[in-house]
């Protein structure tokens, strides 16, 4: 099993003197309101000398009316920017935590798809636009750690608590039927403890048993370079290689031809996290409960490292956040903050938001550079790359998750849902999030 979540809240507090300016103004208006009639920036002794010699209401009526106006110009140039957040769709079918969710580039039978990496062995695929489960993939033998859709091919790369790494393919026709999760979530039947669960097809649940076609139960290549835990893997060089972190405290670089080991990335000094690997480049990120995170360049003949000590406790996420300005890193760790870099200078971060609560693995959306940040307490949280909060989506009976938040993913260009997350309430959200600037 992954090692229990961690996700952390973000409440950013910037000083500003003009804000402060601001506070201080409605503050006197607020005195001046309530019948105190005197100019609101005289000292103590010069207001009493003030009302004794009962001077002109007038003046404290321009006074007032002076610095109403003069307060209005100042917050309304610090208004923050309307979001809205919508609750589309949830994607049912888990019968444990769901560790991850990542969102494919590419369009399949029926639209655009999600694939989910869960605790109950199993990973799925479902339609972003009905919520149905297209897939199962049942070829793991522990906790599906996290699963990543190859940028160009129906492939998907799975990481699992059996120590290996897979690649099995996401083939869905426009003719094969979903999976119907509905019997197992309405039945109201205590549902088995997924330990128990069998992978021969004889043990298939009835309600499953008329879907066997959208069940792959292996995988087309296998990695199996750990002797520990691998808690997440990814597509590197377009797909021509890949890069698994464990426990063991190393990454593994693979070939996806051969699926040899290419080479091993050591360096960390306790279990890895979480592995991202960068879009384009061949770079790569590994986060580890050592307090650090480190980058990866294997663009030159020799492997340069670089190492990060910007947290105070384990680090769960570092990820690139990739504009067409420049590329950055967001971090974060059970210390409850979030930091942004610079790659170009990432000797202390360009940005940090501090939170109530331990961050989990995180996402940025590159086109809106909004940061959505899951965390143990249940809540999600929105920032800007500048570290400026833009709110935080609803959490209640019928919105939201009830137990913490493992993972956040973005889906820019489509019209249905643009944000997902998951949890360790079996659950998985799809959410419509628009950020707007000021009106």
């Amino acid at each position: 099993m992954l090692i229990s979540g961690r996700v952390r809240y973000l409440l950013c507090y910037q000083h500003h003197p003009v804000q402060d300016r601001v506070e201080f103004l409605t503050e006197r208006l607020g005195a001046d309101s309530a019948g105190v009639d005197k100019p609101p920036l005289l000292e103590a002794h010069e207001a009493a000398d003030y009302g004794a010699k009962n001077k002109k209401p007038q003046l404290s009526q321009r006074i007032k009316t002076t610095y109403k106006q003069s307060t209005s110009k100042l917050v309304s140039s610090f208004r923050q920017p309307h979001t809205a957040y919508t609750l589309v769709r949830h994607y049912r079918g888990h019968r444990d935590g769901v560790w991850e969710v990542s969102v494919s580039k590419c369009q399949h039978a029926g639209g655009q798809v999600i694939a989910t990496a869960s605790a109950d062995h199993s990973g799925r695929i479902y339609s972003i636009e009905t919520g149905a489960c297209l897939l199962q993939y049942l070829g793991h033998r522990g906790s599906v750690n996290s699963v990543r859709f190859h940028p160009t091919q129906d492939l998907v790369l799975s990481a699992s608590g059996d120590g290996t790494a897979h690649i099995w393919r996401a083939q869905m026709s426009s003719q094969s039927a979903p999976i119907d999760v509905t019997r197992s979530q309405s039945s109201g039947e205590e549902e088995p403890d997924s330990s128990e669960r069998e992978d021969g097809a004889e043990d298939l649940p009835e309600y499953l048993a008329g879907y066997a076609s959208n069940l792959v139960r292996g995988p087309t290549l296998e990695f199996a370079h750990h002797v520990e835990v691998v808690t997440a893997a990814d597509w590197l060089c377009q797909g021509s290689q890949v890069v698994t972190a464990s426990w063991d405290r190393t990454a593994s670089l693979a070939d996806t031809e051969t699926g040899e080991q290419v080479s091993s990335l050591c360096g960390h000094d306790q279990e890895l996290t979480d592995v991202h690997a960068h879009p384009t480049q061949r770079l790569v990120l590994t986060a580890s409960k050592d307090t650090t995170f480190r980058l990866w360049d294997m663009r030159g003949q020799a492997m340069l490292v670089n190492v990060f000590q910007g947290h105070t406790q384990q680090v769960n996420t570092a990820v690139f956040a990739c504009s067409s300005s420049a590329d950055k890193v967001v971090s974060g760790s059970d210390d409850r903050t979030v930091k942004v870099w610079d790659t170009r200078n990432m000797r202390s971060p360009i940005a940090a938001i501090r939170t109530d609560s331990e961050v989990n693995r995180l996402s940025v959306s590159p086109s809106q550079n909004v940061i959505a940040i899951p965390h143990d307490n249940r809540n999600i949280r929105l920032f800007d790359l500048n570290g400026v909060r833009i709110g935080r989506l609803p959490r209640n009976n019928r919105q939201g998750h009830s137990r913490m938040v493992c993972a956040t993913a973005w889906a820019d260009s489509n019209s249905v849902c643009n944000l997902f997350s998951c949890g360790f309430d079996r659950q998985v959200l799809g959410w419509m999030i628009n950020v707007h600037g000021k009106e």
